[in-house]
């Protein structure tokens, strides 16, 4: 008997580079395809899908690679935990910007052999993706590298320090409430709908800022989510007991970006809960804000020296001395994700604020199953 393969996916904007995956997946096996539902693509992407889950699963229905196709009954990152437990399958087989720890855990609590693609476009053709379909809206993503809360008054009054931010090419559709800065980049999008606009950079910033944080916000969303999404390249942001940097300092050199690109990896986790609170059980303190603001003068060197030993160290000490002042920035699942890593590279974070999203890793050999992202220069 054919092994049964398993596939789950989104499968809005249907297009050749899904149907590539499908036909690899099938030399595996009879291939069983799990369609997100529009209920859980709002939850992941803050949006709706172009075609209805019924839609979806008609036309992955009549692709000729697959078996049967059914749309998952769950929701969140593993939406289709109680449809594979019913199916059992042999294989589970993912992209490698699908590919997720808790994938990889699931799999190993239920049997299954996770296989990743290699992502092989048909002859002749272009390789694919939704998200370079979508590039009518080209606003950016970011990541911050080190110091962290910083921005926030109530860290940055017991001692100064840097916030190192990077604005990253939208070439993936990154989750909502992954730490890439989305509320930003949707505040930016409801301004400006399809890339930022010319004009002095830092005032663009601020306009972004003061959309997101209106008179009345229970809530400040730190300055660095807007300049880190309309700035390019590396920046560095000073902040000294306020809301906005006192010097803001960019590095457009190349030969530094893609030093960072070349060894910055991203491991996709779950996003964070929708009750996630990181402001509960703080221990916030002169001496947890200096440790962050040395950790990331440490780190902003190290880049400039392209020092990858010293850059993952300092990443390191960024983030631990984060979660000393902000503990719930670890929840189970990101903490087995770094289990699995931390003793083999160089060094790691979570993005933003924790509690999911995405895990970085700082390292000089690939890592299998990562992505890799590019930084906007211009």
């Amino acid at each position: 008997m054919a092994k049964k393969v398993f596939v789950s996916g989104c499968y809005d904007m249907l297009h050749s580079g899904h149907v590539a995956f499908f036909k690899e997946a099938s030399t595996y096996g009879d291939l069983y395809v799990g369609i997100g539902s529009d209920a859980t693509i709002k939850e992941l992407k803050d949006r709706k899908t172009i075609n209805t889950e019924q839609e979806r699963l008609y036309m992955v229905k009549a692709i000729r690679y697959v078996k049967d196709a059914f749309v998952n009954s769950g929701s969140g990152m593993l939406d289709f935990a109680e449809n594979v437990k019913n199916l059992k399958p042999d294989i589970f087989f993912v992209n490698s910007d699908g590919y997720t720890p808790g994938k990889k855990r699931f799999c190993e609590e239920n049997g299954i052999e996770l296989v990743v693609s290699k992502r092989l476009p048909e002859a002749g053709l272009p390789t694919r993706s939704t998200t370079a379909l979508r590039q009518e809206c080209k606003i950016p993503y970011r990541i911050d590298l080190a110091g962290g809360w910083l921005d926030q008054p109530f860290v940055s009054k017991h001692y100064p320090g840097p916030v190192l931010t990077i604005c990253i090419e939208p070439d993936y559709d990154f989750n909502t409430r992954g730490g890439m800065s989305t509320s930003s980049r949707k505040a930016a999008i409801a301004m400006w709908h399809i890339d930022i606009p010319e004009g002095d950079r830092e005032t663009l910033a601020k306009m972004v800022f003061r959309y997101e944080n209106p008179p009345g916000s229970p809530y400040i969303s730190g300055s660095q989510d807007a300049i880190g999404i309309v700035m390019p390249c590396l920046n560095r942001l000073n902040y000294n007991n306020n809301y906005w940097p006192e010097k803001i300092e960019s590095v457009k050199d190349d030969d530094v970006l893609d030093f960072i690109e070349k060894n910055l990896w991203l491991i996709p986790m779950a996003p964070r809960d929708q009750k996630y609170d990181v402001l509960a059980d703080t221990n916030i303190n002169e001496e947890g804000a200096k440790r962050l603001a040395i950790a990331a003068d440490n780190c902003w060197n190290a880049l400039l020296a392209k020092d990858i030993d010293a850059w993952g160290k300092a990443t390191t000490a960024s983030f631990e001395a984060q979660i000393a002042m902000f503990p719930n920035m670890i929840s189970d699942h990101v903490q087995k994700a770094i289990n699995e890593y931390k003793d083999h590279v160089k060094g790691y974070k979570i993005t933003g604020a924790g509690g999911g999203g995405y895990l970085v890793i700082i390292n000089d050999e690939p890592i299998e199953k990562a992505i890799q992202i590019r930084i906007r220069r211009k």
